[in-house]
């Protein structure tokens, strides 16, 4: 088994890295769409619908954590050449993100003036969310089922359809939202329920492509003939990785929405400024979320193939990359700094909280760059991935969290300081994630022959 880097791998790397950027990054847009539209018709619409799509968030959650594992194990048995197990693999994933689909669809349709009582209780926001969630459950149903698919194309080879899909689904996504929000082209004007329409018939159209595009000779179907069948080891393998990603799905995401939450408590400037820095910080992300996806497939596929040496080669030679893109990343925050300063509309206050925060967050980079890429991305790929989850537990919130809460409602600290709390985790952990890596722990061919039951 060679750990020598053959001449391909930049190539491959950037191959497959590029369509998962643009895929981040288009995903990332569509957000900021959402916002500018709904702004654009009233307040409390962008609120509601900025309220109610946090059932969604809590629903990818779990969904990131299902399709994960599924990648996790499916590029290992890709680079085997076990096609057989990929398609028992493919059917597990619709089977557990079906049922967790299901049961938020439920919800929208039978209680949702119950689910954004959780987030609000202005009647006014609770009534425009109810009428949201009813449409839009809808789309979450769906997005199982077309997930799964992209989550199997991403490990087999197809980055770039899998791109066009998304991205095709985006775009629809924003043009529709306009003619629904607005009432365009002689549509009715329906304000927040447009956007859940226009999102449902994005979610339609995206599933369309999945199924089309799979369809091809060179890409793995579920099998249907054996859909509620398998082997128990597999199954075992599966939920044991599951575990572990929905561990650390949650603790991230429930931890995010700590920060915005302190934040918002530090008044309307303050919140403002956060806002702002976060839609930067989701954008400057998209390329290291990009490499970690490939990192993770591309380190799979030799450890799955029994080639550790050259797995635990790429490991280090992406961990090395990440650097650079995390230092790049400090770069290119400092540089657009003064133009977003220029283009922002804030008041003086928030300017001055806005400035500050692109300069903590500039550091905050680096920290986050090596850390997606090393841990979802290598440490993750050879299925050591307990370790993303005991490092939120205790760097996010054993550390910066309490830190957090101690200096708005304790201490309170200055609201840069505070900002700086929530950036410490990605940053403060980087010492141990290197540790961690060099135990090699995450040199594992996790592939089986598996018998089907």
């Amino acid at each position: 088994m060679s750990n020598e880097i053959p001449s391909g791998f930049y190539r491959r790397l950037r191959q497959l890295s590029l369509p998962i950027v643009f895929q981040s990054l288009m995903l990332a847009l569509v957000a900021a769409a959402d916002a500018l539209m709904l702004g654009r018709v009233a307040q409390v619409e962008m609120t509601a619908v900025s309220l109610a799509t946090q059932i969604q968030f809590v629903q990818n959650m779990f969904l990131m954590a299902i399709t994960a594992a599924g990648a996790i194990l499916g590029a290992q048995y890709w680079g085997k050449g076990d096609t057989r197990t990929l398609q028992s693999l493919f059917n597990l994933i619709l089977r557990f993100a079906g049922l967790v689909s299901l049961l938020f669809f439920a919800a929208c349709e039978l209680i949702p003036g119950l689910l954004m009582m959780i987030f609000a209780h202005d009647p006014e926001l609770i009534a425009i969310g109810s009428a949201y969630l009813r449409i839009a459950g809808w789309s979450y149903l769906l997005t199982s089922i077309s997930q799964s698919y992209l989550a199997i194309m991403k490990v087999t080879d197809h980055v770039q359809p899998c791109a066009f899909i998304s991205s095709s689904a985006v775009i629809l996504n924003i043009l529709l939202n306009a003619v629904f929000i607005f009432g365009l082209l002689g549509a009715p004007r329906m304000q927040a329920r447009g956007a859940a329409l226009a999102t449902t018939i994005a979610r339609v159209a995206e599933l369309a492509l999945c199924l089309g595009f799979s369809c091809g000779k060179t890409y793995i179907r579920p099998a249907w003939n054996r859909f509620f069948s398998g082997s128990r080891q597999l199954t075992r393998d599966f939920a044991k990785q599951c575990l572990a990603l929905m561990g650390g799905s949650l603790f991230w995401g429930v931890g995010f929405t700590s920060y915005t939450a302190i934040m918002g408590h530090l008044g309307v400037d303050a919140a403002a400024a956060n806002s702002v820095s976060a839609v930067v910080r989701d954008l400057v992300c998209c390329a290291c979320n990009g490499v970690g996806s490939v990192a993770g497939i591309m380190v799979g596929n030799e450890l799955g193939a029994g080639n550790l040496e050259r797995g635990k080669a790429y490991g280090i030679k992406l961990k090395n990359i990440s650097w650079v893109i995390g230092f790049a990343s400090t770069a290119l925050v400092l540089a657009i700094t003064p133009l977003l300063l220029h283009f922002v509309i804030l008041t003086e206050a928030a300017q001055r909280y806005l400035t500050g925060m692109m300069i903590i967050m500039a550091f905050y980079m680096i920290g986050r760059c090596v850390n997606t890429v090393t841990i979802n991305g290598v440490i993750d790929g050879g299925g050591d991935t307990l370790f993303d989850m005991y490092s939120l537990a205790v760097c996010m919130w054993g550390i910066a969290i309490p830190l957090a809460l101690l200096g708005a409602f304790v201490f309170h600290w200055p609201v840069l300081l505070v900002y700086a709390c929530t950036c410490l985790d990605e940053v403060g952990k980087i010492p141990w994630v290197m540790h961690h890596f060099r135990k090699y722990k995450w040199v594992r061919n996790l592939t089986q022959e598996i018998t089907e039951q």
